[in-house]
C-alpha cells in the first residue's frame, strides 16, 4: 500500500508570518503523532550561490528557487506523512513580477510565462494552499533592511497570480482568528487522512 503524503504550502511577501505559521502547525501535528517534513530558506541557498534576490530577482534566479522546491519537496516526501512547504513555487514568480515591476523592466513574455507554467505545475500537488496578506501596520523585524514598496509589489503580485489562475488557497491575515483557522484547516486535513 502507497502511503500518501499530504503537502501543505505556503507563500506571500516577506514578514507576513508564513514560517511561524508553519511552525505552529509543524507543532500541532507532532503532538498527534503525524511524521513531519519541512522545506524552506530557498532565497537565502540562492543568494549563497551568487543567484540575486529580492529586488534582484532575475528569470535564471527565479527558475532555480523553483527547480530546487520542487526537487526539495520530493526528497521531504520520502518517509513523511505530511510535507510543509515554506514558500511553494508560485511564490518566486510573485518575486520576480514584483522585482520586474519595481525595477521597470520587461522580461521577455515567453520566458515568464514558460517560468509561471513551471511553477503553476506543483499547485496541484498542494492539498492545502495558504497565502499570508500584508497587514501594512504590523511592524517588520528592524534587522531585515526591507525596502517597503517592493514588499508591498510581492503581496500584490502574490494574490493575483492566485486570483489570475484561480488556485483554490486560504488566505491568511496578522488576525489570530484567521491564523486559528489556517491551523484548524491543516490539522483537520491531516488528521483526517491519518485516520483513513
Amino acid at each position: 500500500m502507497t502511503q500518501t503524503t499530504i503537502r501543505i504550502g505556503v507563500l506571500g511577501t516577506h514578514s507576513t508570518g508564513k514560517t511561524m505559521l508553519l511552525k505552529r502547525i509543524e507543532m500541532e501535528l507532532r503532538g498527534h503523532g503525524v511524521t513531519v517534513a519541512r522545506t524552506g530558506r530557498l532565497a537565502k541557498r540562492a543568494a549563497a550561490l551568487g543567484l540575486p534576490k529580492m529586488q534582484h530577482h532575475t528569470g535564471q534566479s527565479t527558475e532555480w528557487i523553483i527547480a530546487r522546491g520542487i526537487a526539495d519537496e520530493i526528497e521531504a516526501e520520502q518517509g513523511a506523512g505530511v510535507v510543509l512547504v515554506d514558500r511553494a513555487s508560485l511564490d518566486a514568480v510573485a518575486y520576480l513580477r514584483a522585482a520586474l515591476e519595481y525595477r521597470g523592466e520587461v522580461l521577455h513574455r515567453g520566458e515568464l510565462e514558460r517560468l509561471r507554467l513551471l511553477a503553476g505545475t506543483q499547485a496541484p500537488k498542494y492539498d492545502l494552499l495558504l497565502a499570508t496578506v500584508l497587514d501594512p501596520d504590523v511592524p517588520v523585524d528592524k534587522s531585515h533592511d526591507y525596502d517597503d514598496r517592493f514588499r508591498r509589489l510581492v503581496d500584490k503580485h502574490v494574490h493575483s497570480l492566485l486570483a489570475e489562475d484561480e488556485f483554490p488557497h486560504q488566505r491568511v491575515t496578522s488576525d489570530s482568528e484567521s491564523q486559528t483557522r489556517a491551523i484548524e484547516r491543516a490539522l483537520q486535513l491531516c488528521l483526517q487522512e491519518a485516520a483513513v
